[in-house]
């Protein structure tokens, strides 16, 4: 069913960053954890008491959807602590592991499904124990004000809808194939885009009718697209599982770092861009 303008714009204005936001990120530790995990809990107890012992460059390669969350959890993470700098590395999951496979320097993954995750763990023991932190359902964006009436995900298949999917490859791409499985439906899309923000890019420039994308993108672009869910998205809900490269330059910082994640703070801001709880 098709969400209104106003729901649209109530989700973006929830996701705007705003300075008390900020400040409540900021008040607490940038490194308490999430209430269900012992271990991170100690990581988090551990970073905390040597906050100021925090320094250098941290970097992060995660999947493209978490863009604007990460962004914010990055800035809160350097302001709390000082002579920290987070960098960030965006893109389809799959292409990050094989970069990572292939010797570019990281300290974090964050990746937007356990296989891609897999492909880095599997090369050569590259990370600690991957953690789940988020979860995320696919949506279709159409282009603003829904002119096709798409209303379902069998909408898609009409003659003459231009459609854009992620690569099958990529995990959205991978989510959209099974949600088409679960609904017994085949579509030929006019392009597989290499990431989910690249798909959405399609919709925003009107270069396509929809896209199949994450929830959180929908909600990221605003007024550009307008969502539409589908209950075969149930069938196709991404875990997102994030871990400690073990080639890491800067390890003590780069747990902070996914303390800062896994903590109910970093939660609070995960949620609000729209992605489940893991």
């Amino acid at each position: 069913m098709t969400r209104s303008v106003c729901r649209t714009r109530r989700t973006r204005r929830m996701l705007q960053v705003t300075g008390a936001s900020a400040a409540a990120l900021l008040a607490l530790s940038a490194c308490s954890s999430s209430d269900d995990s012992s271990s991170a809990t100690s990581d988090s107890s551990a970073s905390a008491s040597s906050s100021d012992k925090l320094s250098g460059t941290v970097t992060v390669f995660a999947a493209a959807s978490l863009k604007e969350s990460f962004t914010t959890l990055g800035a809160a993470f350097e302001k709390a602590h000082p002579g920290t700098k987070v960098t960030f590395s965006f893109g389809g999951s799959d292409s990050l592991a094989a970069s990572i496979t292939g010797g570019a320097p990281a300290d974090v993954f964050a990746s937007a499904s356990p296989k891609t995750m897999k492909i880095v763990t599997d090369a050569k023991d590259n990370a600690t124990e991957p953690v789940t932190f988020v979860r995320n359902q696919l949506e279709i964006a159409t282009l603003p004000g829904n002119p096709d009436k798409i209303s379902s995900l069998k909408d898609l298949t009409k003659s003459g809808l231009k459609v854009v999917l992620c690569d099958k490859e990529v995990p959205c791409g991978a989510a959209a194939q099974k949600a088409l499985e679960a609904g017994s439906l085949k579509l030929t899309p006019v392009s597989y885009e290499q990431d989910v923000k690249a798909a959405l890019t399609k919709v925003e420039l009107k270069e396509a009718d929809a896209a199949v994308v994450y929830k959180t993108d929908v909600h990221a672009a605003g007024d550009k697209v307008e969502g539409v869910e589908f209950p075969e998205s149930a069938d196709a809900v991404n875990e997102y599982p994030i871990a400690l490269l073990k080639d890491a330059q800067n390890a003590e910082a780069a747990k902070a770092f996914i303390a800062l994640v896994r903590s109910a703070d970093g939660q609070k801001v995960l949620t609000e861009a729209g992605f489940l709880q893991p």
